[in-house]
């Protein structure tokens, strides 16, 4: 079972290589679920890599749902292009319909821009999967597409809840595409993860840095939030992953 750890700074991939980590997903934004990197943190983050660990920027070009109009589709293809055009090894994506299905046509586009790059840019599927209404539908859908794996919590809000559904997604994907678990994974799911034969885990290791001293002047934070926050990749947790991956 592989280990895939989302980070948002060449300082994260480098963690995550150094810790063991067989690919990095790239984003920014964790706060917000992800968004597409720049290109000088991809170019960053390729160095860090140094050849140890894949890179598979996410492409999400705004928060929110994942329903795209024709203007969003052409800046996230741009953005592939771009990405994997600095060496990539994949790219993370996702779009649906309004009637809760994936949407196969913008996923055409999305996976023919990537292949355009290099035809062998391997495809993930993110968490879109699990606001869809029939994963199984969905699944022969990306299959049909190339897709190489999907990233799911099996459609609950954390993986230990969705494990029944993660390992029927699995025996109905057989070996046509791989499973990873991911969304609400805790060290401690990793056993029963690997006990239900998925193929990978995904987790985002992070921990909260804070130089807030006393009062802070909110710079604009609705909630009231620590304006001097921001998220790193905790080298203590990868490396409890991958041991517990390992055992």
């Amino acid at each position: 079972m592989l280990l895939e750890i989302a980070v948002t700074s060449p300082s994260g991939v480098a963690i995550a290589a150094n810790e063991g980590a067989d690919r990095v997903e790239l984003t920014t934004a964790l706060e917000l679920g992800g968004l597409t990197p720049s290109q000088g943190l991809m170019e960053a983050g390729m160095e860090a890599a140094g050849g140890s660990v894949e890179v598979h920027p996410l492409i999400r070009c705004r928060p929110g749902d994942f329903l795209y109009s024709a203007d969003e589709l052409s800046l996230m293809e741009r953005e592939i292009r771009a990405l994997l055009g600095q060496g990539a090894s994949g790219v993370v994506v996702g779009a649906l319909t309004t009637d809760g299905e994936v949407d196969r046509e913008a996923l055409l586009r999305l996976s023919t821009a990537a292949r355009e790059v290099r035809d062998d840019a391997e495809l993930t599927l993110h968490r879109a999967i699990d606001q869809v209404q029939d994963a199984e539908r969905a699944l022969d859908t990306v299959i049909d597409l190339g897709f190489t794996r999907v990233l799911s919590s099996g459609q609950h809000a954390t993986v230990a809840a969705g494990l029944q559904q993660l390992g029927k997604m699995r025996r109905h994907g057989q070996d046509r595409i791989q499973i990873m678990a991911g969304g609400g994974l805790s060290l401690e799911d990793i056993p029963a993860v690997r006990a239900a034969g998925l193929d990978a885990v995904h987790l985002s290791a992070k921990k909260v840095i804070s130089t807030a001293q006393g009062d802070s002047v909110s710079l604009g934070a609705a909630d009231g939030a620590d304006p001097t926050a921001y998220l790193v990749t905790d080298a203590a947790v990868v490396r409890a992953a991958r041991q517990a991956i390992d055992s």
